[in-house]
This record gives structure tokens, C-alpha cells and sequence, in this order.
């Protein structure tokens, strides 16, 4: 009898720890993961597939995963339809080192995603989700404003489950006419998109629209051969957008930026802090973050953060100015359609992702979502400046001193190895 109490006292230790860690003990029946039959009392709004073909994947992917919640545990999950699928469960090997969850299933919508959310996603208590979804919706003649309403319950839910938890929202991609995704329908999407993000400091945007479209608003060819699902390139072009919020958000670990200034040149940042940077009415000396956390210094980068408004003007300078003749040298590296812009003692360099938000869209060298080299050289009041060795102004007019800036006004940018050589 001591015996059985004790094995009875086991099992119900056993049951509390499952409830207790939010995993479940079994797999449930393949029936509890089908498609409710009716649309009553379901979150959101418009189109919920019930294709037979769709009912059996559906089925078949959430069954699979709930074998699989505690091994899914922390992971950054990409959740999506047959785009995000379509990746691999690996995403393709893309992000090295970081521990992933391919939770995309071929077909599904806004409102889909809200009703599996709980189970396939939130119960893994994700490290971050990498969102992309809408498109399927536009198929099913869901209109632009049902589609970001989704969207907003789906941050909400986010943000009940954990307001620290990244968010990373991916644009929806171009598609086509043809494919019952007409360009200006997709833009609508991503306006109201950007409008719903407004002002929440959990969500990234990476603006994967202008990225792939081409000049009437399509997907292309060399990149979505259906127009609607992209290829190999495709999903690396992808994979090079999301990487550096990635990094920025800690999920994408790089080794720390060491760095040793070139003969002659002096260090403006020490890679490890604001130190010698400041706002015009203060200085963030021993700081590793501006007072608005607009700019923070982090593994020998001085990275300029994403605005929850979307887009915010800022301006830092080094509270040293430069009167006499010099070079000045820096790396910067820009999200997708990110813009930003160094000031040389006063006027201002632009310096954006250029192939998508300019001024310089022909740039042969430039290098999108990597690392890039300004060289800027200022001799009697002209200021040279190149980026990776081609020239962006040749005769650019400069007081005759002041301190070197970085503005930020939308995405984010990183800029490392600021250096300053005085010319004699």
C-alpha cells in the first residue's frame, strides 16, 4: 500500500511539472489539431482555409511540431505561410549558431496563425519570432485593413506573452497581378503595416518590399520564378536583410569587433562605450547607450537603433571638433532601406542603404547589408568622400571646423572602426 501512494505521489509530481514548465506529457490526438469547422468564436478576422488539401497539411505540421515543443524550446521562431515553409527546417542553414523553429505552413493566413499561435508558438516561449504573413490572405480577397487588424491582435498577443520577447516583421513580399496579389494591395498592407508597429519599441521592421520589387511593384523572375514563392538567391537576399537585426537584437551573435587604428589615425570610438560622443547639450562619457537609447555601443560597434516611430531624427557628435585638414575613415553597415548620414563638422554625407533608399543607386561596390568603407579627406575646406574606393561628392564644401555626427532617421545603422588622422 506504501508502495502504490508513493508511485501515486510520483505521477502526480510528474503531471504538475509538465503543467508547471508548459509542456504537455503526450502528443494529443491528430483530431485536436484540425481546423475548426466554423468560423464562431475564432480570433480575427477574414479568410480561413479549409481546402482538403490544406486541412491534411495543417494537421500533419502541428502534429509533427508536438512532438517537438520542449527540444523547440528558446528558439527564434520563423513563423509564416508556405514562404516561411519553404525555407527548410533549418532556414536553410542561414544563421549559424542560432537555435531556430520553422513554424510556416504552405497556405495559411493572418487569422490561421492567430489560431494556432498559442501551441505552435508561444508555447516554445520563443527567444524571438521572425514574422512574415499576408499574402494568402490578399489571394482570398481579404482587404488590406482585415489583414493589418490580424496583424495588431497578433502583436498583442506578443506582447502578453512577453513584452521583451523581439519581434522581427517582415514586409510581405511583391507577388503579382497574376497571382491575385496586385502591387498596390501589398504596399496598403505594408503602410498599415508600418502603421501598426508605430511607437511599440518590441517590433523591428525589416522592409523586405523594396527589396524585392522591381520597378512596377512585382516580384522578379530571377528571384520568385512563380512570382509568389522565391528561390535559392531569393531566400539568401532574405537571410542578408534579416541578419543584421538579428545581430543588433543580440540573436546573431559576432565576435567582438577588436580593432587597432591605422598608422597615424586616432580612434573616435573605443568600441566599448559612448565615451567623446555626446548631444549637443550633453556627452555620454562611461554610457553605453544615449539617454533615448537611440544609439548604443556594443562588441566594438556603434550601432544606431530602430525608432519605434518608424522614423526619428537624431544627431550625435563627438564633443571634439577638428579645425585642422584631415582623413577620416569608418565602416558602416545598413538595414534595408535604412537612412542615416555623417556630418563633416557641420553639412551632412548621406549614408543609406544607397541601391534602395539612394541619393547613389549605381554604386558598383557597395555592399548591401554589409560592412562598407567612407574614406572622407578635407583639405582647405573641401571634403573628398568614397565609399568603398567610388566617389560620392568630390567637392563637398565644409566649415572650417567642427565635430564629426551620425544622424539617424529610419532603420538602423552600424557604424565601427571611426578613425582620425589630422593632415599636417
Amino acid at each position: 500500500m506504501k508502495t502504490l501512494r508513493l508511485l501515486a505521489l510520483a505521477v502526480a509530481l510528474a503531471g504538475f511539472a509538465s503543467i508547471t514548465t508548459g509542456q504537455q506529457s503526450a502528443p494529443k490526438d491528430p483530431a485536436h489539431y484540425q481546423i475548426p469547422e466554423k468560423d464562431d468564436g475564432l480570433p480575427g478576422a477574414g479568410p480561413i482555409r479549409r481546402y482538403d488539401w490544406f486541412k491534411k497539411l495543417w494537421v500533419q505540421k502541428r502534429t509533427g511540431w508536438a512532438q517537438r515543443i520542449e527540444q523547440d524550446q528558446n528558439a527564434v521562431v520563423f513563423l509564416g505561410d508556405s514562404i516561411t515553409q519553404g525555407w527548410g527546417d533549418n532556414m536553410g542553414n542561414s544563421f549559424p549558431g542560432m537555435k531556430v523553429a520553422n513554424r510556416g505552413i504552405s497556405g495559411d493566413t493572418t487569422r490561421g496563425v492567430l489560431i494556432r499561435l498559442e501551441e505552435d508558438v508561444l508555447s516554445l516561449k520563443p527567444r524571438a519570432i521572425v514574422l512574415l504573413i499576408g499574402t494568402n490572405d490578399l489571394e482570398e480577397q481579404a482587404d488590406p485593413e482585415t489583414i493589418a487588424a490580424n496583424l495588431k491582435l497578433l502583436l498583442q498577443e506578443f506582447k502578453k506573452h512577453n513584452p521583451k520577447m523581439p519581434v522581427i516583421l517582415t514586409q510581405v513580399f511583391p507577388s503579382s497581378e497574376t497571382k491575385k496579389r496586385p502591387a498596390d494591395k501589398i504596399k496598403k498592407i505594408n503602410e498599415l503595416y508600418i502603421a501598426a508597429i508605430k511607437g511599440n519599441p518590441q517590433v523591428t521592421l525589416v522592409e523586405a518590399w523594396p527589396l524585392f520589387a522591381n520597378a512596377e511593384g512585382d516580384a522578379k523572375k530571377e528571384e520568385f520564378p512563380d512570382l509568389l514563392h522565391p528561390n535559392k538567391e531569393g531566400y539568401a537576399k532574405w537571410a542578408t536583410a534579416l541578419r543584421p537585426a538579428l545581430s543588433v537584437l543580440g540573436l546573431l551573435e559576432a565576435p567582438a569587433e577588436t580593432f587597432t587604428p591605422e598608422a597615424g589615425f586616432v580612434s573616435l570610438f573605443n568600441g566599448k562605450d559612448l565615451t567623446g560622443w555626446g548631444y549637443r547639450t550633453n556627452n555620454f562619457d562611461g554610457k553605453t547607450a544615449s539617454i533615448d537609447g537611440r544609439y548604443t555601443a556594443k562588441n566594438g560597434v556603434l550601432i544606431v537603433n530602430y525608432p519605434p516611430e518608424y522614423r526619428k531624427i537624431q544627431q550625435i557628435w563627438t564633443t571634439k571638433e577638428f579645425p585642422k585638414d584631415f582623413i577620416l575613415k569608418l565602416e558602416f553597415r545598413a538595414g534595408v532601406n535604412a537612412d542615416s548620414g555623417i556630418f563633416i563638422r557641420q553639412p551632412q554625407l548621406q549614408c543609406r542603404d544607397f541601391p534602395i533608399a539612394g541619393p547613389y543607386k549605381d554604386l558598383k561596390q557597395y555592399k548591401p547589408q554589409d560592412w562598407n568603407e567612407v574614406v572622407v579627406k578635407v583639405t582647405n575646406g573641401i571634403a573628398h568622400c568614397t565609399c568603398n574606393g567610388e566617389v560620392l561628392n568630390a567637392a563637398m564644401k565644409v566649415p572650417a571646423t567642427g565635430p564629426i555626427g551620425l544622424e539617424g532617421d529610419r532603420g538602423h545603422m552600424e557604424y565601427r572602426r571611426i578613425q582620425l588622422k589630422e593632415l599636417p
